[in-house]
């Protein structure tokens, strides 16, 4: 059984005839065979909606529909539906060329001939190093790529002659041709749908109206930028062909690893190895900064591997904001190596005088451990 027309387009019974043209649009939108290639699905869809707009656009096919259903097209009754007189003529036919004028425009860039086409977007990666990242800096690259022809100053044609209209499209940059009862419409095979093309081309770019050849570019890395972020260069790409707009030139950031500091947004982690003595009985040491200067770390007595030391304000920049992040230096207990006969024997003379008793963490551990031990001997 047929389904309902209105039931099709998605409306209700009342529909004004703009609410119909808006639902058919964006039904035969969806069901277009450009935009579902190879689908007989969508194309049978296509063909279901067109016959439902033919029909419910015509005042006269509205109301014999309203009144008998499809049993009023069975016979040929009111010349059928579906014949494609939405192309030909009828009160639906204006209204149905409007819609299908929209749809060709929307696939095919609308307006008659699109003209040069926009240049293509290029990509670039940039690697800095972290102190670069933390201060900013104006990076120099060189680009490969084309730059527009200065013999034909971009048009593509030999100086002296310029574009001419397309014979074939005669300007719209689109031709029209005929599938079963629908009249399609696809870009001009001979100026792609610029509505222009080259008689006579430029013997030096060749008609494209470029030429390759390599740029030096200036890029601005504001302070505080992170791996990841995109530098976007409007007008730096590729210029399109005969005198099209520039694309855009995107830079890709990555900061290096650094010897010292690693990075956590904003903030700087900095390990630092701790003589055994200087953790003991406490001190300080510098800690070096990302911008070039130096810290006092003041370190209490008995400190332990793994303890951290915040330092305010000396992380990294923040991007496009004012102050900096934190630094945190984190020690880590250095065991001495490659003692002297003197050192060792000073260690042992420690050890004798009970220096084990003041590593209370290993003590405890070994008590839990014999105390473990014990417990499954007696079990």
């Amino acid at each position: 059984m047929a389904q309902d027309f209105y039931q099709l387009l998605g409306v209700d019974r009342g529909a004004e005839p703009a609410a119909l043209k808006s639902a058919f649009r964006k039904a035969a939108m969806q069901y277009h065979p450009d935009r579902n290639p190879g689908d007989p699905g969508a194309e049978q869809k296509f063909k279901e909606v067109n016959e439902a707009y033919e029909v419910l656009s015509d005042p006269q096919k509205r109301a014999a529909y309203d009144r008998f259903g499809h049993e009023a097209f069975k016979n040929g009754g009111m010349n059928g539906a579906g014949g494609g007189a939405g192309f030909g003529g009828g009160a639906g036919a204006g209204a149905f060329s409007d819609v299908f004028e929209d749809i060709f425009n929307e696939f095919m860039g609308g307006g008659r001939g699109r003209g040069p086409g926009r240049g293509a977007d290029l990509k670039y990666a940039l690697e800095i190093s972290l102190a670069e990242a933390f201060a900013g800096k104006k990076a120099t690259i060189q680009m490969p790529g084309t730059v527009p022809c200065e013999t034909c100053e971009g048009t593509g044609a030999k100086p002296g002659s310029g574009p001419v209209t397309c014979p074939t499209c005669r300007g719209a940059g689109r031709v029209r041709f005929q599938q079963g009862f629908f009249t399609m419409e696809r870009t001009c095979p001979d100026c792609g749908g610029e509505g222009r093309i080259i008689k006579d081309p430029c013997t030096d770019c060749g008609g494209s109206g470029r030429v390759r050849r390599e740029r030096t570019l200036a890029v601005d890395i504001p302070a505080g930028i992170e791996s990841g972020t995109r530098i976007r260069l409007a007008g730096e790409g590729e210029p399109g062909p005969r005198g099209g707009p520039e694309g855009d030139l995107y830079i890709f950031i990555s900061v290096g690893d650094h010897d010292i500091f690693e990075r956590d947004s904003q903030d700087l982690y900095c390990a630092v190895p701790l003589p055994m003595t200087t953790a003991a009985l406490g001190g300080e040491f510098e800690a070096p900064t990302i911008d070039g200067g130096r810290v006092k770390i003041k370190v209490p007595e008995g400190a332990q591997s793994g303890r951290r030391f915040r330092v305010r304000g000396k992380g990294m920049s923040r991007l496009n904001q004012k102050g900096r992040g934190d630094m945190f230096v984190e020690i880590a207990v250095e065991t001495p190596t490659g003692l002297n006969a003197e050192q060792k024997a000073l260690l042992k003379k420690f050890c004798d005088a009970g220096g084990d008793e003041a590593c209370p963490e290993s003590k405890g551990f070994f008590a839990k451990a014999k105390a473990f031990w014990d417990g499954l001997a007696e079990g």
